[in-house]
């Protein structure tokens, strides 16, 4: 800038000289002087001439290239001067523009892929900013939390979601992984990291489903055993029976006391209820195929009432239904589905003991089947076992009444949850999808 000052000054001083000679000629007529002058003049603009092609045209160009890196316009070249110090300097910085013109293309070019990597991988993924709250989250991300779009999380904070999976987000340390099971038998495998931007470190986490995988490995584990059990215990249990049979009509026949015959007997039915006991799980291995047909679901519901209302009724315990007016139509199992339902409401009414209510609602858009009861509640200890392979919160319970539930739930495509909310009440949660 102080150089083209200078040339305009000297530009100036030109014009000054020039007038000068003129008034001079006009007034004295003096042709030494005037040659004098215009020899000056000629000699000044010469040199001006030079001086700018020289130095006042390159300076403009660097500063032109200078202006260019500053608009990060990577696509535009400086044109050569003639000047050959001047054009190295063209030439230079027109291939360092071209490499930051590809650089930025490659650094375009992998974003997008890693955008479209991580919209399309089925492992959830959350970045947060410096103030802890969502900037970015992947579809599968909102599908875990179950959000209907990416912009219902931006700007929240994790605790701001309502999602039993976020909240237990927040209890892992940075650097640490940790496996997850949710009341909705669901698992997952999560990861709190960070990643420095820009200076900054950010969060994130990484969540990855293990529900099918884990699922497959407990029903392959659970299945050989119970076969294997079945088929000892059974042909064990068989033999026995049949030697105390043989034994009981020896000694009936003989007039043996009827006290022995009685201790035979018991032991005979224990065989069968060990056998009764055995078949039980193996019940749950054998579930059937579901053969879905369209069923109006207020009335699965209804008739299910129905048949517990006379044990829930010894207990005093009320069952209050909210069903949508127009029932939703679901393509189910009837007899499954209904036994399901049975379990769900039974297992209500063990909770609550006596003196409760049960309350059923249905409901489109989702569509959804909600059993809540009031009884004792579920710890969030309790929770992450509930769909467990033989757990049980019951003294005698063998644990397959939520396993069953699981089989038949998940053959058919249900989504479900069940845990006991801030207001008291314990809902078991069914989602199904809409076929009418």
């Amino acid at each position: 800038m102080r150089l083209k000052g200078l040339f305009r000054i000297l530009t100036v001083l030109l014009l000054i000289i020039l007038s000068v000679t003129t008034w001079q000629v006009f007034y004295h007529s003096s042709f030494r002087l005037f040659l004098g002058m215009e020899m000056i003049v000629v000699i000044t603009a010469i040199y001006l001439i030079i001086f700018y092609r020289s130095i006042i045209k390159p300076l403009q160009v660097i500063g032109d290239g200078m202006d260019l890196l500053k608009e990060q316009d990577f696509t535009s070249r400086l044109r050569k001067v003639g000047q050959p110090e001047a054009d190295r300097i063209v030439g230079v910085f027109n291939k360092m523009m071209e490499q930051l013109k590809n650089e930025r293309l490659r650094l375009r070019e992998q974003n997008h892929f890693l955008d479209l990597l991580i919209n399309a991988s089925p492992m959830s993924v959350i970045i947060l900013d410096l103030d802890r709250q969502i900037r970015s989250v992947n579809p599968a991300g909102c599908r875990m939390f179950g959000l209907q779009s990416e912009g219902a999380a931006m700007g929240k904070c994790l605790a701001g979601i309502d999602s039993p999976l976020a909240a237990e987000l927040l209890r892992i340390e940075a650097g640490q992984s940790q496996t997850i099971r949710l009341s909705d038998a669901n698992i997952y495998k999560c990861t709190h990291s960070s990643f420095i931007d820009k200076g900054f470190r950010h969060s994130f986490y990484l969540v990855e489903s293990l529900t099918e995988e884990v699922f497959k490995a407990e029903k392959k584990a659970y299945e050989k055993v119970i076969r294997m059990i079945a088929h000892e215990v059974n042909n064990t249990t068989a033999g026995i029976t049949s030697i105390l049979d043989t034994l009981e009509n020896t000694f009936r026949r003989t007039g043996a006391d009827e006290d022995l015959t009685g201790v035979i007997q018991v032991a005979i039915e224990r065989c069968y209820s060990m056998s009764r006991f055995i078949t039980n799980f193996a019940d749950v291995v054998r579930i059937p195929v579901p053969q879905l047909r369209e069923q109006e679901l207020n009335a699965l519901v209804v008739s299910c009432k129905r048949f517990m209302e006379n044990v829930c009724r010894n207990r005093n315990i009320q069952i209050s239904m909210e069903l949508s007016e127009v029932s939703p139509i679901v393509r189910v199992d009837n007899l499954l589905f209904e036994q399901v339902l049975v379990n769900i409401i039974k297992n209500a009414a063990e909770s609550i003991g006596s003196g409760g209510q049960i309350h059923i609602r249905t409901a489109h858009h989702p569509v959804c089947l909600e059993i809540a009861d009031t009884g004792k509640g579920i710890s969030k200890e309790t929770e992450a076992k509930l769909f467990s392979p033989f757990f049980s919160t019951k003294p005698n319970g063998q644990g397959l009444g939520l396993l069953f539930i699981r089989e038949v739930l998940l053959k058919h495509g249900c989504a479900f949850s069940l845990r006991t909310w801030p207001d008291g009440l314990t809902r078991f949660k069914i989602i199904l999808e809409k076929q009418g």
